[in-house]
């Protein structure tokens, strides 16, 4: 959503930024990838290799058996003990693949003057940062559509390389594709797109039993929806304007409409057992980071759909 009242011609160029004025792109990409560099060293200091269930030699958790698993992965011993079936899983010790897609569609390039970066912005930075985070953790990180995984310790001049030279249409969900059942995804959107289309996203991303997180990255003006008096909301994506005689007036629907678009979000990532958050662009992009590497580190028979909204910086 991008609000003119004063501001059209700062979010005009905003929108040819995010849709593909390679220029102006290659000129902040610098900025950003330095600033994803600075946030990734402060959060890794300290931080260690991610526990989570997979094939090794140590002993993880057990989890119940899950319908159509090939019945000598159950633990008898275990099962014994009770009316359920049980896996006795270990703890992952392999290289495991992310897939991070960053929305970069026109939308993502709104900025309210509450806010620190561009939706892009921080978009960008949390997935760089990201990236950086989990290659230095040994992992494997790529972009749908765009990169393959890589371990590469240029993980971050990679990704930006990739988005450089990508000259396709950048749409606000990621494209059709079906990762491992041992693969992670992460996407990082606005999710102002209609509920049909998220569902049909996840189903397909979902579909080999893979995990992932939504993160709705939104700007303090959409988040709160401070306008008054005779305001013109420009959609960035080609769908027109529509102009507000009394913009006061439209705020308590606005907010019951975002209230019932997250929920229906909430209830598609909890029947998947995915997790969901948001996160407004007032706010430090080094605690959505630390919440996504906290996420990660959950087994994939934990508890993964709670919706958490980051919280105070440290």
């Amino acid at each position: 959503m991008a609000a003119a009242n004063g501001h059209i011609a700062k979010e005009i160029i905003a929108i040819r930024r995010a849709d593909g004025e390679s220029r102006t792109l290659a000129a902040s990409l610098p900025h950003l990838v330095l600033e994803a560099r600075r946030i990734a060293a402060n959060v890794i200091h300290g931080l260690h290799g991610r526990r989570r269930a997979g094939p090794g030699e140590n002993f993880w958790q057990y989890r119940r058996f899950i319908s159509g698993e090939p019945a000598q992965n159950v633990d008898w011993r275990r099962s014994a003990r009770d009316d359920h079936l049980y896996v006795r899983e270990h703890e992952w010790e392999a290289a495991h693949t992310v897939w991070i897609w960053p929305d970069r569609s026109p939308s993502m390039a709104f900025a309210s003057r509450q806010a620190r970066d561009s939706k892009l912005e921080r978009t960008l930075i949390v997935a760089f940062a990201l990236a950086e985070l989990l290659v230095s953790g040994g992992e494997r990180v790529g972009i749908p559509g765009l990169m393959n995984p890589t371990a590469s310790s240029r993980v971050i001049d990679k990704m930006a390389q990739a988005m450089l030279h990508d000259d396709a249409e950048r749409p606000s969900l990621p494209p059709s594709f079906v990762p491992s059942a041992l693969a992670e995804t992460v996407v990082l959107s606005d999710f102002w797109s209609p509920i049909a289309e998220i569902r049909s996203m996840l189903a397909g991303l979902s579909g080999s039993g893979a995990h992932g997180t939504l993160v709705q990255i939104v700007d303090p003006a959409e988040e709160t929806f401070p306008y008054s008096g005779r305001v013109e909301f420009v959609e960035p994506e080609g769908f027109g304007a529509i102009t507000a005689g009394r913009a006061e007036s439209w705020a308590l629907d606005y907010t019951a409409r975002l209230a019932l678009h997250r929920d229906q979000i909430r209830g598609e990532t909890n029947t998947l057992d995915w997790l969901f958050t948001t996160h407004v662009t007032d706010r430090s992009a080094a605690e959505l980071l630390l919440f996504l590497h906290a996420g990660m580190q959950v087994s994939k028979s934990g508890v993964r759909s709670t919706t958490v909204k980051a919280g105070p910086a440290a």
